[in-house]
């Protein structure tokens, strides 16, 4: 163990090493970062229950850096330093469950001949709005695809953009092999981020955005509406899965919906 100095300088020298390793992941200069490791660097990524040593860090680190030069992660604390160690709060927000869902993350980094020498990652999960089904545990299950919050959170951000670009829910056989594959993962990766992470089945997360994309149309769809044709239009292969499914977004039937944009359209034209 290095010998604990509380001392200014020593807290001054910790400042700037760990000052140096936030701008480099800032930039993504995956080369810095490493260069900043102590050699017997031991890296304690609780969320995953493991420890990675120098020769297993490129790849964790390269996969988890930023992908865009403005990105970054919201910190809800300043950086708080301690003698030789460094104290770091920030949070990540995956959109695409029902409602937000947040990683609360901290990092405790211990600098030693002015490199990073151990670094303790934490991870919780956090719904920012209840779930319809409560999860069996306030934090997901520890994943075993090897893949860390900020991973799990690009992967959230390839599914909602592969959804809203490429609208493949269109499709009646839409499965979880076809989507996995067109956005870059295994099924079982993309499995384990909407039933762990994002709290919802695959069939649930295709058919919201059915829905969602349904509900788009009948805003401007002229009259009379066919709301079963649309359905089948947007995707459904079910009309029980429809009207299901609906239900439990709108709170009201179908027929009521239309029911009441016809109300509306009529308002307005009135005025």
């Amino acid at each position: 163990m290095p010998a604990h100095d509380d001392g200014p300088l020593q807290t001054q020298a910790t400042g700037e090493t760990v000052l140096r390793y936030h701008l480099c992941w800032k930039h993504r200069d995956l080369d810095g970062v490493m260069a900043l490791y102590h050699p017997d660097i031991q890296y304690h990524d609780f969320f995953q229950n493991r420890i990675l040593g120098l020769s297993e860090l490129r790849e964790y680190v390269r996969d988890s850096m930023p992908r865009d030069p403005q990105e970054a992660l919201e910190h809800s604390d300043r950086i708080r330093l301690d003698g030789d160690t460094a104290f770091i709060q920030y949070r990540m927000t995956l959109r695409g469950g029902e409602g937000l869902v947040s990683f609360r993350s901290s990092e405790a980094i211990t600098v030693r001949d002015g490199l990073i020498w151990r670094v303790n990652e934490y991870a919780s999960l956090v719904h920012e709005q209840p779930l319809s089904k409560p999860a069996d545990s306030g934090r997901p299950a520890v994943s075993r695809l090897g893949l860390s919050p900020r991973q799990l959170s690009f992967m959230a951000q390839d599914l909602q953009q592969y959804f809203e670009h490429q609208q493949p829910y269109l499709e009646p056989g839409l499965d979880l092999e076809g989507v996995a594959k067109a956005c870059g993962y295994s099924r079982n990766q993309i499995s384990y981020l909407l039933n762990q992470v994002l709290g919802q089945s695959f069939y649930r997360y295709v058919n919201q955005a059915r829905l969602r994309h349904l509900l788009a149309v009948l805003e401007t769809a002229p009259a009379p509406l066919r709301i079963d044709d649309l359905a089948f239009a947007a995707g459904f292969n079910s009309l029980s899965a429809f009207y299901t499914c609906f239900r439990q977004h709108t709170g009201m039937t179908p027929k009521a919906y239309v029911r009441e944009i016809s109300l509306r359209a009529r308002a307005q034209d009135s005025h």
